[in-house]
């Protein structure tokens, strides 16, 4: 699910987006850094918005014929306040008011987007990309920009709900002016962050994603949405599932990780695994993650870390075993647990994978070498029957047998984001 930030606005354009080192355009502009594009000028800023979940209440009712009263006693039968899902809305949409007029006082042509009508035309319409919304957004956004050169920044809509890590410091949500005065004077940094490119080879390959959304589909609109992308697939090339002798570039990038598993939770999944060139192993697990160093914050750390109860026990043990005294006080669990939670973040930038085995299944058939680790390039061989490959929580790819995914990274693929402190 973590934020970046870049724009662009009239005489502030280059230098906001690139920097310190000055140029004049004219009497006004301040220029690029040596790093940059020469002459980089954007005039065009798309402002893609998340949808609110009241916005996604009303969708859903709304080719029911549901009148707004009827929706306020849905939603209250659910134990949901229709009052706060308003208010909720009414921030965000305030708040992407607020981004749209700060940047056209700027003189910079605004193209406001919401997430569903988002994609490839519409990055290519605009110099730099603002999500509006929280991580889930910003994710969205990043997942579609190719080009390292083209910058995105996130701003968090809704502060108080969202924890928005990929946004700008919660306090320039109201503040956004402040912010593109600072990005003007060159009181930022370049953030360039690592992201996951994926090829697909092998049988019953359908390179044809669902969108997720915001909101979680439930597994049988899931499934239904894949196999009509697969009907969607036969009508077109006259073959249910195509079978490619040569790895294939998908069209997305991952910003925070990859899931490979079964789409049923509760369904061990079986597939073979080969790390960095390595030999072939057969696995059963709950599923496979491979996050970035932005990512290693996110569903990774959670996976990965551990409690303070089980490391008192473990230190315990230790203790028993070893016959030491160890100081197993609080202060000394807390310091262990810290530490090792530490261990499993690392740098956005950094050019490794890390990929986690979630609960390995391991006996005489199958085996599981190494639970976690850093990695160059991760290969996966699908054994399941009804699994998928999913982008940032967010794109899902049916993933089932035969599919062969290789996961790694390319200097190409960095996305550019700044970070301004507060």
């Amino acid at each position: 699910m973590a934020r970046r930030s870049v724009l662009c606005l009239g005489s502030l354009a280059v230098r906001l987006l690139y920097g310190n080192t000055v140029r004049p355009l004219h009497p006004s502009v301040c220029s690029a850094s040596p790093q940059s594009t020469a002459g980089f000028k954007p005039e065009r800023v798309a402002v893609v918005t998340k949808t609110t979940r009241y916005e996604f209440e009303q969708q859903r009712y709304r080719y029911a014929g549901v009148s707004e009263e009827d929706l306020k006693q849905l939603l209250a039968m659910k134990g949901s306040s229709y009052s706060g899902l308003l208010e909720r809305h009414n921030i965000h949409t305030n708040n992407v008011e607020h981004i749209v007029k700060s940047l056209q006082r700027e003189g910079i042509t605004v193209r406001v987007v919401k997430r569903g009508e988002y994609d490839e035309d519409v990055v290519r319409w605009a110099d730099a990309i603002i999500s509006a919304g929280g991580d889930g957004t910003m994710l969205l956004v990043a997942s579609k920009v190719l080009s390292k050169d083209k910058p995105v920044v996130g701003v968090n809509t809704d502060p108080e709900r969202s924890e928005g890590h990929l946004c700008l410091p919660v306090r320039y949500t109201r503040a956004f002016p402040e912010a593109l005065e600072k990005l003007c004077r060159g009181e930022f940094r370049w953030l360039w962050r690592q992201r996951i490119r994926l090829h697909l080879e092998g049988t019953g390959i359908n390179p044809n994603p669902v969108d997720l959304h915001e909101q979680q589909l439930s597994l049988e609109q899931h499934n239904q949405a894949h196999r009509f992308t697969s009907m969607d697939n036969l009508s077109r090339t006259g073959v249910l599932h195509e079978t490619f002798s040569k790895p294939s570039l998908l069209p997305v990038r991952s910003l925070n990780e990859i899931f490979i598993g079964e789409s049923l939770s509760s369904r061990a999944s079986y597939y073979e695994i080969s790390v960095d060139d390595g030999p072939w192993e057969k696995q059963k697990s709950s599923g496979l993650s491979i996050c970035t160093g932005t990512g290693s914050k996110a569903w990774s750390y959670n996976i990965n870390k551990l409690a303070e109860q089980a490391v008192e026990e473990v230190l315990n043990i230790a203790k028993s075993q070893s016959g030491h005294d160890l100081p197993v006080n609080q202060e000394f669990v807390e310091k262990v647990t810290d530490e090792y939670n530490k261990s499993l973040v690392f740098s956005p930038d950094d050019r490794r994978l890390f990929y986690s085995v979630r609960e390995p299944i391991v006996n005489r058939v199958f085996s599981s070498s190494r639970q976690r680790g850093f990695a160059s390039k991760v290969c996966v061989r699908s054994r399941c029957w009804d699994a998928c490959m999913v982008v940032d929580g967010g794109t899902s790819f049916e993933f089932n047998d035969g599919a062969i995914a290789t996961i790694s990274m390319s200097e190409e693929d960095q996305l550019r984001t700044v970070l301004l402190e507060n």
